[in-house]
């Protein structure tokens, strides 16, 4: 059986949710915690969560979105000590991750013969699948603060444009000038910067071009609301299995 799921409407929704809620919780957790327990604590519950993920032998909601909800949180830390401990621009880090990313690609396409997200069915899949997706979090962290901050585009700015990018992208599979699997993984990419972004414009100050509503509660709503949209994917799911049950008795 696959091990992730595949790109419905709902997946789009969840995962926007997650590169939010992972922006704006990183955010909150390193300015009022001390940065470096903080990030070594946050790795290591995302190693939990990736290894119990590694080991599930279907597609799991709640697990494979605690994953990808860690990678969000995790990955962002990962891009913003790249540049505030280590001082490395965003216009270095974004392509720096950009190789990152393509390199997984390459390997993964090499070594299985497809990328296809349909057909992760092993675990060495599986590390190909979670190389990509981290590489994409911290890629897509980057992209958005290159927008927002080097080119100057501010946060809503940065989003906006992203969200072209995405509608383009969208655009260009339904008149099949991209295949199925480029566009997701195009897509996954900017799903990153889309909703990081907006979560920043709603969190941070005034003073930095945003609503100033604070990153503790705009974490709190998208937890809430990844929770909730978890709850209804997974009732969705359940269906067809009970109505598979009734017909059978």
């Amino acid at each position: 059986m696959n091990r992730v799921p595949g790109p419905t409407a709902s997946f789009w929704l969840i995962k926007v949710l997650t590169t939010g809620m992972g922006e704006a919780l990183s955010d909150f957790l390193v300015t009022r915690l001390d940065p470096v327990p903080t990030v070594l604590v946050t790795a290591a519950v995302f190693a939990v969560v990736l290894v119990a993920q590694l080991r599930a032998d279907r597609y799991r909601p709640w697990l494979y979105w605690g994953a990808v909800s860690m990678v969000g949180v995790f990955g962002t830390m990962v891009a913003d000590v790249t540049h505030v401990a280590l001082g490395v621009p965003y216009a270095v880090s974004t392509p720096v991750f950009l190789a990152a990313l393509v390199a997984v690609f390459v390997l993964w396409r090499r070594v299985e013969g497809t990328v296809d997200v349909h057909t992760i069915t092993s675990t060495r899949r599986q590390l190909f699948y979670w190389a990509a997706v981290i590489a994409t979090f911290a890629m897509g962290t980057a992209a958005g603060d290159l927008a927002a901050s080097t080119f100057h585009l501010g946060y809503l700015g940065g989003g906006l444009v992203f969200v072209a990018a995405m509608i383009i992208v969208v655009l260009a599979r339904l008149t099949a000038l991209l295949g199925p699997v480029t566009a997701f993984w195009t897509a996954y990419v900017l799903t990153r910067p889309v909703g990081a972004s907006f979560a920043d414009f709603v969190a941070v100050p005034h003073a930095r071009g945003g609503l100033d509503v604070g990153t503790g509660l705009v974490s709190a709503v998208l937890v809430i609301a990844i929770a909730f949209a978890v709850a209804v994917q997974e009732k969705v799911r359940r269906i067809p299995s009970t109505e598979a049950a009734s017909s059978v008795r």
